[in-house]
């Protein structure tokens, strides 16, 4: 068991970048990244007796990773939201630093965060440089299908980003 545990941590850690990705796409608040983080690695642990090597570990991780961000965003949605914090703690927000890095990250993934789940899927395994034959695996359509709906996505993204960025300004 210990043996197993140590080896679970190391991969968790090797691969802990595409967790962040995943918290980050599909939260928007830092505390709700957080609680997502900590339900992808208990099913991770849950279900790590299960992995059996047929495919790669970042493969297998993602697929787990991905279900419960699904499931917690879904869960999240219909839990209504019955505490407000008092208005005289809006000076407790985080500090944004104003670099155009920064804002041009927060710009995309607040976009990332209108797309369907698939197109999110799509985006992140993109990003995460997977070949089209991987993606196509991951979410159970052709490779064909795989580019098509990348380029639609792409492109979806671009407009939402080019509307934000109308809006802002």
């Amino acid at each position: 068991m210990e043996n197993n545990a140590a080896r679970f941590i190391q991969l968790i850690e090797e691969h802990k970048a595409m967790l962040f990705k995943i918290c980050r796409i599909y939260q928007d608040d830092e505390a709700d990244r957080d609680d997502l983080m900590q339900e992808m690695i208990l099913q991770l642990w849950l279900a790590f007796d299960s992995f059996q090597g047929k495919s790669k570990f970042s493969t297998w991780m993602y697929r787990v990773a991905l279900n419960t961000a699904i499931m917690f965003f879904k869960k999240q949605k219909r839990r209504p939201d019955s505490e407000q914090l008092p208005d005289n703690l809006d000076h407790l927000e985080a500090e944004v630093t104003d670099t155009e890095k920064d804002e041009q990250l927060t710009l995309f993934y607040k976009a990332i965060q209108q797309l369907n789940k698939v197109e999110k899927a799509l985006i992140f395994l993109y990003m995460e440089d997977q070949p089209y034959e991987d993606i196509a695996l991951n979410l159970g359509i052709s490779e064909i299908n795989v580019r098509v709906r990348l380029n639609r996505t792409k492109n979806k993204l671009k407009e939402i980003v080019k509307s934000m960025n109308y809006e802002y300004r």
